[in-house]
């Protein structure tokens, strides 16, 4: 009940504050008016700014790129417990800061709008000139030769590439683990898992080793980490960030799967805006007669927000700090002023799963060996799809016609939502089932299971909330919400109609002006 007390008092805050003229940027998490806090004026610790904040030190030249990129080395180093930066580039890093830093005092202009900013980027995006594994041990020596498209972005914004992030073996897992490098730990609590695949980016973003992080998101990968490690995450809408360079599928392939997202981390959803607009892109073959054009927020001010709600479902049931976290954001919500509706559904939940299911293990199927394909197709002509594994198998080997039905399936499940959004403007709904996990990388994924108020579940339960949007095309964040007794980090999503992405970040950020601070991990320090 503490987290729920909290959030009450906060919405008893807003709606005290609601006549006020103050204007909402300058309210604190907790409703009330204060001035704006400058922790890292003095740049002693600018790394653990967010990156707007140090960005504008950049060009303002307050502080160098390569005192910046010190401060993170030397973080880094003393963080190196968490197993998070798996592969770092050290000299090429200081090479561009210096570079970058020639660059500003001659000519006085930033190389773009990530000028200097040192960071680290997910082992599986392809990075020219440095080791990228994906955490598997046939690429322990991949070296590429040319940048994934959205790090190119990123090289072309100013940025320095730090190093890579930890990710579980060809980002099949999530939890983070791998026979490589091992496993990364939550910075919030060594026992918990920090998520997968994008679980070192998260863990990265959290314990202040970058700023900022580019995460992938095919089953949750970008957003289960985020809401395990207290971050905040966009999966954009699907088609507007180019994803050619990501592993898997393997080196050397132009195409990507039809569900797969490349998408921001961050510690603001301010900062989020900052790199969507870096990543946001046509691919470089369309970039001559294409632009990508994202529409403003729906509306100025949260009161004005049509708010859908889904607290809890019986297919996968939240547990009690998760409910009371949706039962007090609702509240938190409504005491802004703004619509909400916690009745209508947009589809239902155990449907959707399942098709989102079948298209993912369809597209899995892509990096398969023609040998391991044959087997797969073996042992679907001789299992059921309710048989155990018969799901994963039928779907995996499914003829083209079949998928052509399930994509049409899926089509009018995007009409489905598309409907629901003419009367709502986005929709709230639980991140995951609990906080963060148990790490159970020890222990084969058959194995595996988590436990939700006392009851013990099925462990891909993890990602079943954030299964909704995946395969529809739709714009989802996580933001931080709120802690459980013991610490952990509670988070919730927020899912927006296709392309709306700049209005389920404007949401993220009216409420981030009323919830409680993100809980920091201990390695969050100066």
């Amino acid at each position: 009940m503490i987290l729920r007390r909290t959030l009450l008092v906060a919405a008893t805050a807003v709606a005290a504050a609601a006549s006020m003229a103050a204007p909402a940027a300058a309210r604190s998490r907790a409703g009330t008016v204060k001035a704006p806090k400058s922790p890292h004026a003095s740049g002693k610790a600018l790394h653990l700014a967010p990156a707007r904040e140090q960005l504008a030190a950049l060009r303002e030249r307050r502080i160098t790129s390569r005192a910046l990129l010190e401060q993170y080395l030397q973080h880094i180093a003393e963080t190196d417990d968490l197993n998070v930066v798996v592969t770092l580039d050290a000299d090429a890093a200081r090479a561009a800061a210096d570079e970058a830093d020639r660059h500003l005092a001659e000519t006085g202009k930033p190389l773009g709008p990530l000028h200097g900013l040192p960071l680290t980027v997910k082992d599986a995006l392809e990075t020219r000139g440095l080791r990228t594994t994906s955490g598997s041990p046939d690429l322990t020596d991949h070296v590429p030769g040319q940048d994934a498209d959205a790090v190119a972005r990123l090289r072309a914004a100013g940025a320095l590439i730090v190093g890579k992030t930890n990710v579980p073996t060809m980002c099949q897992d999530i939890q983070t683990s791998n026979p490589i490098f091992g496993a990364t730990k939550n910075p919030h609590d060594d026992t918990k898992t920090a998520g997968g695949s994008s679980g070192g980016p998260a863990a990265a973003v959290a314990a202040g080793l970058t700023s900022l992080e580019v995460g992938s998101d095919l089953a949750g990968s970008l957003r289960l980490p985020a809401a395990y490690c207290g971050v905040y995450a966009l999966r954009p809408s699907f088609g507007i960030v180019p994803t050619r360079g990501h592993i898997p599928r393997p080196p050397g392939w132009l195409t990507s799967s039809d569900m797969l997202t490349v998408g921001p981390i961050a510690r603001t959803p301010e900062d989020l805006d900052v790199l969507l607009d870096v990543l946001a892109a046509p691919a470089p073959a369309d970039a001559a007669a294409w632009k990508i054009d994202l529409p403003a927020p729906k509306h100025k001010r949260l009161a004005d927000y049509r708010v859908g709600l889904w607290q809890d479902d019986p297919y996968c049931h939240v547990d009690k700090d998760t409910r009371e976290l949706l039962a007090a954001v609702a509240e938190l919500v409504r005491s802004a002023g703004a619509t909400v509706d916690d009745s209508a559904r947009p589809v239902d939940l155990a449907d959707s799963d399942k098709l989102f299911q079948r298209l993912m293990y369809a597209t899995a199927s892509a990096t398969a060996t023609d040998e391991g394909f044959a087997d797969d197709i073996e042992a679907a002509d001789k299992t059921t799809a309710d048989a155990p594994g018969g799901l994963f198998l039928q779907s995996r080997t499914m003829r083209h016609r079949d998928w052509l039905l399930a994509n049409e399936e899926r089509e009018k499940l995007r009409g489905r939502w598309a409907d629901y959004f003419a009367d709502h403007d986005v929709l709230i709904t639980p991140a995951a089932p609990t906080a963060a996990v148990d790490d159970q990388t020890a222990t084969p994924v058959p194995g595996r299971s988590i436990t939700v108020d006392g009851e013990k579940r099925p462990y891909f339960d993890q990602t079943a909330w954030l299964n909704m949007a995946g395969h529809v095309k739709l714009p989802a964040a996580v933001i931080p919400a709120g802690k459980t007794a013991d610490g952990l980090p509670l988070a919730i999503q927020i899912i927006g109609p296709y392309l709306a992405d700049r209005t389920v970040l404007d949401v993220a950020k009216h409420l981030a002006r009323l919830l409680p601070e993100p809980v920091r991990p201990p390695a969050f320090t100066a």
